[in-house]
């Protein structure tokens, strides 16, 4: 790692001009940026003079490819040959449907066009003297329509359809003949159309004209006899640019003012380990791709270092007036990304053992810094959706949200001058060699209509709404806010359950012991000498595991403590006149020492899992839940818990999270009716004695409409919230009934009938609560429309998904949810009280430094704040989730390795929260609340610090006598038993 650190210390220290691997410092320095915080959404604007550009290439949009004098490309041909299915005769018929997509550009509100020529159309047969008037007169009118809606063309001179006449004869680009031909043709389009145009490329992506066309054969002219093709035709391209942009320069610039490049497409690859030579093989992979021809445009005119080590001879050499010629040809870095051949290579040959990833801003900031800070136009990026997609292209949008918040990132944090992007594409069309299997365009083509008619896609509209706002400028709501929770407020962690270990670990080992004193202080036991029977009965500070998880609890600085309970343990034969004792005991201990730890105990009588029923043996193995007697099991359950632990408890929850969408409509009926028996037990029995509340959790994730701006997803937003928490809630908080949109529903379009309540079923259920539970983790998107790239619910008509700017754990990280899923709670309850009875995110348990924790509790708890504060929701307490890692794998504030118990940074982060009720705003005076009564104080001692003391004394018997004084004398501090 030295090495590797020494490397990009001197690359950082590089001058104004770019040298060999400046950019091999892009790696070290994304892995070094706070995570997860430089992973969250960025709300900013691009600068105001930002270009934005929706773009499409000739050939799998124009069609009409023997019209009007056209002559033959070479993916006339190729389409013709081998196994291929279809050509790109009509593609989109752009030629005759020049104004349906004028009009979808207006509709999108860009400021540029980018579209290429099809040089045969122009020249038939590739040279100035088969010149076709009509087909020069399409692109004159189509710039002409730009104009007329103040859009700007960028017009690509080459984009991979070559006139199938010079192939033949010449052999294409294989012969360096085509650099006087190609500089020719792109003489005439500067003086035909160079007046309008402000930005041109001249050949695009040409590292798939010449890997892909030359060497693998997978795009036209499909050409694979020759290993090394490849690279003379990339050496003939790189001339053909060269002399074009020379030729422009000195003809045509002064006047026309305009800009070239060439387009450049590329990948971007991560290291298997951040190790130098992995560093060194990414390096290399993207020399491979973009450096072959970027390295000679901007930099000396000559090819990467590392592919002229690997490939010597291969490799065609440059003249020193050649390299001369070609450095400098490029007015800004032209750059294409996406779900194209530029990205998928294929194959791993150019990966070196690395790994290709998806990741725009680091692929900006690798050309910043590799080539000397040039202006950066993304030209080409976008997605792809499979071919049955229609205009729903949820996967398209998110990703195209994605391309473009890593190019505001870019531009914004790392300081890249991105001047411009461009979506591709426009419409759908031929999409070369993968034909029509999959769809690009912003807009959906019918391609079975007889004017191909065109349709915006969600992608369309979403894409509009960010060009109109410049970007994604930061709302209100946004915004982290500064406040404070009331001094009530219940500070909470939640565990599942809790570690139960009923054999006391103290006063349980009667051997006999002597303090080496005289050496290493080691106890040394004296064998066949055993203490005296103590008779004394078990005590509740006897449990080491109830002693080490309060004081686990009461470090995080919590007020409140919420575990569950094990019916199927506590009662094992189902009759609660023969309950487990031993472990009622236990639970009885615990609860007692988080009270005289200021800990108040929140107890689940039944949390639903999907790995066990944990229902006692009897009713597990009949019918579970479906047997009519279990919610009157369940009650007398819930009173046997209530008469011998109410005295410490005074928060129950009935059922933890009954709402799962394994449950049948059958079963939670049954759990409803067990809930409600259960609370109406509490109400009459124990309320006036014990004082305490019950109610259920619901488990509440929120379910957000996939598409912000279409009515259409709404529907199912709603749906897909009354179908899991309405089920539940509706019955007990609402009407005492169930939805009415959810019974119709299923009624109506799945012939499925929901549970009837009777009018006495109905007046059992209604109002059993004293507040509303919710467990909320995440956030889904949902949308009525049916995309092959996510799971669809068929008998609820629609599908969950997820937005990938989102942070994921392996759950997305979207804390705006809870504030949304705690106004839903309030819009339909009224101010019922509300506690967050479950909250976190799971992370790998490994890492201590838990960030992603850390982040989410801070922005999760802060829109908790929000709902309080700014929406009135009345918000009683939070409960992070979990405790420890030990009882709930990967979601702990304590970690475990082997029998240490650690702290995650989110512990302390997560107290100091707790210590300050909230985020105080600075500057203002601090909250004065009443202090909290103390616990027994006398206990503390023996509770919190046992005391061992050891005297030296002469004779084994006066050592076990002033044991036994020592044990009595305690003992008689009875208030702590």
């Amino acid at each position: 790692m030295s090495a590797l650190l020494a490397l990009l210390t001197s690359v950082a220290c590089i001058s104004a001009a770019a040298e060999p691997h400046a950019g091999l410092r892009t790696w070290v320095r994304f892995s070094k940026l706070p995570s997860p915080g430089d992973k969250a959404f960025l709300y900013d604007t691009f600068p105001k003079d930002f270009i934005w550009a929706v773009g499409t290439a000739a050939y799998p949009v124009e069609g009409a490819f023997e019209k009007d004098g056209k002559g033959l490309s070479i993916w006339d041909t190729f389409t013709r040959g081998g196994a291929r299915k279809f050509t790109g005769d009509v593609g989109s018929d752009s030629y005759h449907n020049i104004q349906a997509d004028i009009r979808a550009i207006k509709q999108l509100g860009v400021s540029h066009y980018r579209f290429s020529l099809s040089w045969s159309r122009i020249f038939p047969n590739g040279t100035r003297g088969s010149y076709n008037r009509i087909g020069t007169n399409y692109y004159r009118i189509l710039i002409k329509r730009l104009k007329g809606v103040r859009v700007q063309p960028v017009v690509t001179l080459y984009h991979w359809d070559l006139p199938q006449h010079l192939q033949e004869t010449l052999g294409g680009w294989s012969n360096p003949e085509l650099v006087e031909i190609f500089k020719d043709y792109a003489d005439f389009c500067f003086q035909t159309f160079g007046d309008d145009v402000k930005y041109w490329i001249t050949i695009d992506n040409p590292f798939v004209v010449a890997r892909h066309g030359y060497g693998t054969g997978m795009v036209a002219p499909g050409i694979k006899n020759d290993p090394d093709l490849q690279f003379r035709v990339g050496h003939n391209l790189l001339k053909a640019h060269a002399a074009a942009w020379h030729l422009y320069d000195r003809h045509y610039r002064p006047r026309q003012q305009g800009r070239l490049s060439m387009a450049l497409a590329s990948h971007w690859i991560k290291p298997r380990r951040l190790r130098m030579e992995s560093l060194r093989e990414c390096q290399c992979s993207l020399d491979h791709v973009l450096g072959w021809f970027a390295r000679p445009l901007f930099v000396d005119g000559d090819y990467p270092p590392c592919m002229k080590t690997r490939l010597g001879s291969r490799l065609p050499s440059f003249t020193e007036e050649e390299k001369e010629h070609v450095k400098g040809t490029a007015d800004f870095f032209a750059l294409s990304h996406g779900g194209t051949l530029s990205f998928h290579l294929t194959d791993d040959s150019l990966t070196f053992g690395q790994q290709e990833d998806l990741d725009l801003r680091m692929l900006l900031y690798w050309v910043n810094a590799e080539y000397n800070r040039p202006p950066i136009f993304v030209v080409q990026s976008g997605w792809f959706v499979a071919g049955t997609t229609k205009t729903r292209d949820h996967l398209h949008m998110f990703y195209l949200k994605r391309f473009i918040s890593e190019a505001l990132k870019s531009t914004v944090i790392d300081g890249v001058n991105v001047i411009g992007y461009t979506a591709w594409s426009l419409i759908d069309g031929f999409e070369w060699n993968r034909e029509y299997s999959i769809r690009l365009g912003l807009y959906y083509v019918d391609f079975k209509t007889l004017n191909l008619k065109r349709e915006p896609k969600t992608s369309a509209k979403f894409y509009r709404n960010v060009i109109q706002k410049n970007g994604f400028p930061e709302l209100p709501e946004n915004r982290p806010v500064q406040g404070l929770f009331p001094c009530d407020f219940a500070w909470g962690v939640s565990a599942n359950s809790i570690q139960v270990e009923t054999a006391p670990s103290q006063f349980a080992d009667h051997n006999v012991y002597l303090w080496n004193i005289s050496n290493n202080g080691e106890l040394i036991k004296l064998e066949g000498f055993n203490a005296p029977p103590l008779r004394r009965h078990t005590h509740c500070a006897d449990y080491a595991t109830i002693r080490q998880q309060v004081d686990q609890i009461q470090k995080v600085g919590v007020n409140h403590f919420h575990f569950s309970l094990n019916w199927s343990a506590l009662v094992p034969t189902g009759d609660v006149a023969h309950p487990n004792t031993t472990l009622l005991g236990y639970y009885r201990c615990f609860t007692r020492q988080l009270l005289q730890a200021n800990v108040t105990p929140v107890v689940t009588l039944w949390h639903h899992t999907r790995q066990r029923s944990s229902l006692p043996a009897p009713l597990d193995a009949d019918n579970k839940w479906l047997n009519s007697k279990t919610p009157e099991a369940f009650a007398e359950y819930a009173r046997l818990c209530y008469r011998e632990l109410g005295a410490h408890v005074k928060m129950w929850i009935t059922l933890n999270e009954p709402n799962d969408d394994k449950v049948t409509y059958q079963e939670g009926h049954q759990m409803l009716r067990a809930h409600a028996l259960a609370w109406h037990v509490y109400d009459r029995e124990f309320r006036h004695a014990q004082g305490g509340q019950v109610s259920l959790t619901l488990y509440m994730d929120w379910a957000e409409p996939a598409s912000s701006f279409s009515r259409e997803d709404v529907e199912p937003a709603k749906r897909a919230l009354d179908l899991r928490v309405g089920w539940f809630a509706e019955p007990v908080f609402g009407s005492g009934d169930y939805p009415s949109e959810m019974r119709s529903w299923l009624r109506l379009l799945n012939s499925l009938d929901l549970p009837v309540f009777n009018e006495e079923d109905r007046q059992l259920v209604q109002g059993t609560y004293d507040f509303f539970g919710i467990s909320h983790f995440s956030t889904d998107l949902v949308t009525q429309a049916k995309e092959d790239s996510y799971t669809y619910t068929p008998m609820l008509e629609f599908q969950r998904m997820f937005d990938i700017t989102w942070i994921m754990s392996p759950r997305p990280v979207v804390p705006w949810g809870l504030r949304k899923a705690l106004n839903w709670v309030k819009e339909h309850y009224s101010h019922v009280p509300v506690y967050v009875m479950a909250n976190g995110v799971q992370e790998d348990p490994a890492h201590f430094t838990d960030n992603l924790r850390v982040y989410y509790l801070y922005n999760y708890i802060n829109e908790a704040l929000k709902a309080y504060i700014l929406d009135g929701v009345n918000l009683k307490g939070y409960f992070a989730y979990a405790l420890s890692d030990h009882r709930d794998p990967g979601f702990g504030l304590y970690g475990q390795v082997d029998e240490e118990v650690i702290d995650k940074a989110s512990l302390a982060n997560y107290r100091n929260i707790i210590q300050h009720n909230g985020f105080p705003v600075p500057g203002h005076e601090s909250q004065q609340c009443p202090s909290m009564p103390q616990g027994c104080r006398g206990c503390q001692v023996l509770v919190k610090k046992p005391v061992v003391g050891f005297l030296t004394v002469v004779g084994l018997g006066v050592l076990i006598t002033l044991g036994l004084i020592i044990y009595y004398a305690a003992k008689r501090h009875k208030e702590y038993y």
